[in-house]
């Protein structure tokens, strides 16, 4: 088993224990340290780190499990890690903020399952890799999310549709309604810090930047402390001033612009003349959904919604216009939408309802697969069988299946390159196929194959377009 070590200096943090292979002998076994610096590399006596997920301007994170579990279950170890050279000052900001995420996390992780659990909490003191030195980390375990992030999502899929930033918007704003409840902001809404699960739902996560709002009538203590990331920050945020729920919506709204564009930053899209972003022109959504994003956008905070719940049922209310928002910092009054008494919060749409839509990419990749496939499964049968109308209701069936599975995103990605391997090295090993097709003539079948279906699958494609826009 490899074990990573956390020590940010170390020189080979990659360790391997041949004795920890064996879950019995895992559970039992004591301290290991590592080989190149001799930091403790077992957690608190139960954590085993054995992949960096990543580095941030706090902290690191890593794959762990946790060996005093009946499955040795996977877990997120965070480790307090600032970058850079900071002022004592800046350095206590820096753990109270690390803190407060543990903090936040163990009062509302438990109580909204888009929110991960917080599992443990605590400082790790070992000898400096100098003489008569100390170094302390401190560490927090959350909940692992098997999925991938937004912003990894983004820069594989490159944008999303209106339904799928409609799915991201009704699943994340019920999860900050929740928050703000509780009298929490935020503050850091961004593509990587929603996190989709394989079985769909999504999840916020990093409140290590929260703000607790405090109910001080003159605003004392509700300032911000500089925490942000640039260009999700409205202008109250950046200036270190006040912020609000309609802080964390500002947020929300430049992530799902970013998301239905497809840029990688918001820089491309800021007009730095009338100090606004400009992005109707770069996408095709309706206009219902584009006046709520640039409600949500606005530079007053008041001039936002001022809830969660109430972009909710603004996004319901699709009967209703919103009026076209109006910018200016010399309007401080909030305009209002009037609509009849709010219906209850809607449910977020979980995945196995709404499968999103899929890109041209996708699109032509799973044709491309079911060509291949549909060619291979052919001559595998037909060697077999010798029967022509057997085999085409055999690889119909078969071909059928494995284009429902695409549809519900049972197969994608890696799986449409293993699958045809796997396929192939099968077809390849049968005897009955080594006196009538050779290697080449097999692999050529179903290359045509592939190439015929994407073909196709184009040509279909651009008539719908065509269609779409005549009708």
């Amino acid at each position: 088993m490899d074990i990573y070590c956390t020590r940010p200096q170390c020189p080979r943090p990659q360790n391997h224990f041949v004795d920890l292979d064996d879950n019995a002998t895992l559970r039992t076994a004591q301290q290991k340290y590592c080989t190149a610096c001799g930091m403790p590399l077992i957690l608190a006596g139960r954590y085993l780190p054995i992949k960096l997920l990543g580095r941030g301007g706090f902290g690191a994170a890593f794959l762990s499990r946790d060996r005093h579990t009946p499955l040795i279950r996977q877990c997120v170890v965070k480790q307090f890690l600032p970058a850079g050279d900071l002022s004592p000052t800046q350095l206590q900001l820096a753990q109270d903020l690390f803190e407060r995420e543990a903090v936040v996390l163990e009062e509302i992780g438990s109580q909204h399952d888009q929110i991960p659990d917080l599992f443990a909490y605590f400082p790790v003191i070992v000898p400096g890799l100098q003489s008569n030195q100390q170094d302390q980390f401190f560490y927090l375990v959350q909940e692992y999310i098997d999925g991938e992030n937004l912003e990894e999502e983004l820069t594989i899929r490159r944008e999303f549709s209106e339904a799928e930033v409609l799915f991201v918007m009704r699943s994340i704003l019920p999860v900050l309604q929740f928050v703000h409840d509780k009298n929490i902001i935020h503050r850091d809404i961004k593509p990587s810090n929603i996190m989709r699960h394989r079985n769909g739902k999504l999840f916020l996560l990093d409140f290590g930047a929260v703000k607790q709002v405090t109910n001080s009538p003159s605003g004392a203590g509700n300032s911000s402390t500089g925490i942000y990331s640039l260009g999700f920050a409205p202008p109250e945020q950046m200036s270190g001033g006040q912020v609000f729920p309609s802080t964390d919506l500002y947020a929300l709204a430049v992530t799902i612009i970013l998301l239905l564009t497809g840029q990688k930053d918001i820089s491309g899209l800021f007009d730095a003349y009338s100090n606004q972003l400009q992005w109707r022109d770069k996408v095709n959504v309706s206009s219902h959904l584009a006046e709520i994003l640039d409600k949500m956008l606005r530079s007053a905070p008041n001039q936002r919604f001022q809830s969660a719940e109430e972009v909710l049922i603004a996004l319901d209310d699709s009967a209703q216009p919103i009026p076209i928002p109006d910018t200016s910092l010399n309007n401080h009054q909030p305009q209002v939408i009037s609509q009849p008494a709010p219906p209850p919060l809607p449910k977020p749409t979980t995945r196995s309802t709404l499968v999103p839509a899929f890109s041209t990419l996708e699109l032509l990749a799973g044709s491309a697969f079911s060509g291949m496939m549909g060619a291979l499964i052919s001559i595998a049968f037909f060697s077999l069988l010798n029967s022509p109308p057997i085999t085409f209701v055999i690889c119909a069936v078969i071909l059928g299946i494995l284009i429902f599975a695409q549809t519900r995103r049972w197969i994608e990605k890696w799986d449409l390159v293993i699958i045809p391997a796997i396929t192939s090295l099968i077809i390849f090993f049968i005897p009955l196929l080594q006196g009538e097709l050779v290697i080449q003539e097999i692999i050529i079948l179903s290359l045509a194959a592939s190439l015929i279906t994407v073909a196709l699958t184009s040509l279909f494609r651009i008539i719908y377009k065509i269609l779409s826009l005549i009708i």
